[in-house]
């Protein structure tokens, strides 16, 4: 098969790592905005804001960071194809075995490693729906919009993702990030690779549909003395309108309204900005030093 069969329909999931499940699904359904279905078990906790069974899975863990990110593939075929590549350049792919699947409620899936962070990816074909409709509360939330993690080497994991995964590069801020989107989703990015010392998670997004959220989430992480490390501001290379706060664990979590939309062809070719806060924030914010800081990257098990 050819690169170009390595087709996926969105992110499909976070598995995140928690030091306690109960203050992390108080700060994620209360404050964030997301639903559960069934209780906690075997310390693990799924959280959905969509139709699926889950958009977050939550484990237990000594260190706060990225379990695994899984990739919805758009076939059987596509998942095929990514499997058989990276057979072909010497990446061990692990099956999930049965028991795990229905636990999750995926089909068709398998694991690998990402070879310039450690991170551990996922791809499967399918996942059930959720028991009832996502009826938001207090935040409309559309999606579960993205990841970004730092690598140390940021060019050779962008170089990763677009020969090995089909990714593409919508926009780069120059030697400071990467705003990749799984081909052929739509969304100016679904991954980002930042630049930085050490790997490890730089945040995690929601995308809202209004603009109204965005600052609702505002007064409502300050009433709640939620720290807040960046905005409310406005992203160049996106468009979009965010917010970034921190969960319980310290990991950094985004709401963020808007974004640019690519079509699967003809699109237009990245940009390349300078390596300056005016390319981060269009209203001149600086994120808190405590911006992206926590989140370690779990290797495959």
């Amino acid at each position: 098969m050819a690169l170009e069969d390595i087709r996926y329909r969105r992110l499909g999931y976070l598995g995140l790592n928690v030091t306690d499940i109960a203050a992390s699904q108080a700060f994620y359904e209360d404050k964030v905005g997301l639903k559960v279905d069934e209780p906690a078990s075997d310390e693990r906790l799924f959280l959905r804001c969509s139709e699926k069974h889950h958009d977050i899975a939550l484990y237990k863990g000594s260190e706060p960071g990225v379990k695994r990110i899984a990739w919805q593939m758009e076939s059987v075929k596509a998942l095929d194809a990514v499997k058989e590549h990276f057979s072909e350049i010497g990446i061990e792919t692990v099956a999930v075995d049965d028991a795990e699947m229905e636990d999750l409620k995926i089909t068709h899936a398998f694991r690998a490693t990402e070879p310039t962070t450690g991170a551990t990816f996922e791809f499967y074909v399918d996942m059930a729906g959720a028991p009832a409709p996502f009826e938001p509360t207090h935040t409309k939330i559309a999606r579960l919009g993205h990841v970004v993690l730092t690598s140390t080497d940021r060019p050779a994991t962008e170089k990763f993702l677009m020969d090995h995964m089909n990714f593409r590069v919508s926009d780069r801020i120059q030697n400071v990030v990467s705003f990749m989107r799984c081909f052929p989703n739509p969304y100016h990015h679904s991954f980002g690779v930042g630049a930085g010392p050490k790997v490890g998670l730089n945040h995690i997004n929601f995308m809202v549909t209004e603009l109204a959220d965005v600052g609702k989430g505002n007064n409502r992480m300050k009433k709640a003395d939620v720290p807040i490390v960046y905005g409310i501001g406005k992203h160049p290379p996106s468009e979009s309108v965010f917010l970034y706060f921190l969960d319980p664990d310290g990991m950094t979590v985004e709401y963020s309204y808007g974004m640019e939309e690519f079509p699967e062809q003809a699109p237009r070719e990245p940009r390349e900005m300078p390596p300056t806060l005016d390319s981060i924030d269009y209203w001149g914010g600086e994120p808190d030093i405590r911006f992206a800081k926590v989140g370690e990257l779990e290797p495959l098990k």
